[in-house]
């Protein structure tokens, strides 16, 4: 074999290695933030918002070389969506039914909200339009894993991912601090708080940190409305792709143009929506329900990393900047609406 025939072998195991490379990191990064998160002060942020901060902290001291790249894009794609699927493992459908109508309905006119006014402040504020979307629909369902669900939906960029992940990740963690200092004076029970801390905060993990102060009755409470809320990012999904391409066809082609066949449907949403019925039956043992959520995070998690390798800090500040104001604001008014539901709806 001469050595021009080699030599494209070579070089495929060159891409190989650097692919797999890039896997192994994003690995490495996933399980430093699982490890990291069981730190008192870090686990109000929890793995997700970890692996995300380490990996653009990576990325600005270290750099990011372009073959270990594709693996950690393989990462925040094709492992986030066998992640959230299996994430589905997590919701109890049956729990959301048993929390009554008041529950769903909170989550409902929460979620309308929130969209609506972060969505508005990022086009007030001249936000990227995908970023927009991405910034309200994170803070309005759950965070992180809201933006990357989303991200498919609207082709968002890479870079718009990442920095809507961060910024709703920063965010939460923001509010979960603040509102641990605010549980003593807000007056409400320890199931009020938790219903507020559910309906109102961001990742589950922010959820879980800041009802801790009402005890293991508002933990639970907090989880279930949490979860109500991520329910409804199916249909939110769903309803965010159609109005996108019917938006896009219109200006591009006529409204004419603009086809329901042409709509991309969010296969692993809807893969986590099966699972979540699957767990609902109670066919799953917990013990290997609670195996398959772990994984389900490890590979968020990744997903995660990935995304923060992707992140340029200059684009960052010049993008996310405007976005997080937009973001903040608004969950300055979610907290206000979710505190007086709880209130309206005699929860308190």
């Amino acid at each position: 074999m001469s050595h021009t025939q080699a030599l494209p072998a070579h070089s495929k195991n060159k891409r190989n290695f650097g692919f797999s490379m890039g896997i192994g990191l994003t690995l490495l990064i996933a399980l430093t933030a699982k490890w990291l998160a069981y730190i008192p002060l870090l686990s109000i942020m929890g793995q997700l918002v970890i692996a995300i901060l380490i990996g653009i902290l990576w990325r600005a001291a270290i750099g990011v070389p372009d073959k270990v790249a594709a693996g950690a894009g393989f990462s925040s794609k094709k492992l986030l969506r066998a992640g959230i699927i299996l994430l589905g493992m997590r919701l109890n459908l049956m729990d959301i039914v048993h929390a009554g109508p008041k529950i769903m309905i909170m989550a409902i006119v929460v979620i309308a909200f929130t969209l609506s006014v972060v969505y508005g402040l990022t086009r007030l504020f001249k936000v990227e339009q995908r970023l927009g979307i991405l910034t309200a629909c994170g803070t309005a369902i759950c965070g992180a894993a809201a933006v990357v669900a989303i991200a498919p939906q609207i082709k968002a960029k890479d870079d718009e991912t990442a920095i809507g992940a961060a910024t709703v990740a920063i965010l939460g963690t923001l509010f979960t601090l603040i509102y641990t200092l605010l549980f003593p004076v807000l007056g409400l029970s320890p199931l009020g708080y938790g219903v507020f801390s559910g309906a109102t905060l961001h990742e589950i993990a922010h959820v879980i940190a800041a009802s801790a102060p009402g005890g293991q009755a508002a933990v639970d409470m907090a989880v279930i409305v949490k979860l109500t809320r991520v329910a409804l990012l199916v249909p939110v999904a769903i309803i965010i792709g159609i109005w996108v391409n019917r938006t896009k066809a219109a200006a591009q082609e006529g409204a004419n143009k603009a086809s329901w066949r042409s709509i991309p449907i969010p296969w692993f949403i809807v893969g986590f929506l099966a699972v979540s019925a699957i767990h609902s039956l109670g066919i799953i043992p917990p013990a290997a329900a609670d195996s398959i959520v772990t994984a389900a995070y490890m590979l968020i998690a990744m997903a995660m990393a990935g995304l923060g390798l992707n992140v340029d800090l200059a684009a960052f500040r010049r993008l996310g900047m405007r976005s997080f104001a937009a973001g903040f604001i608004g969950s300055v008014l979610l907290s206000a609406l979710g505190y007086l539901l709880v209130r309206l709806f005699g929860l308190s």
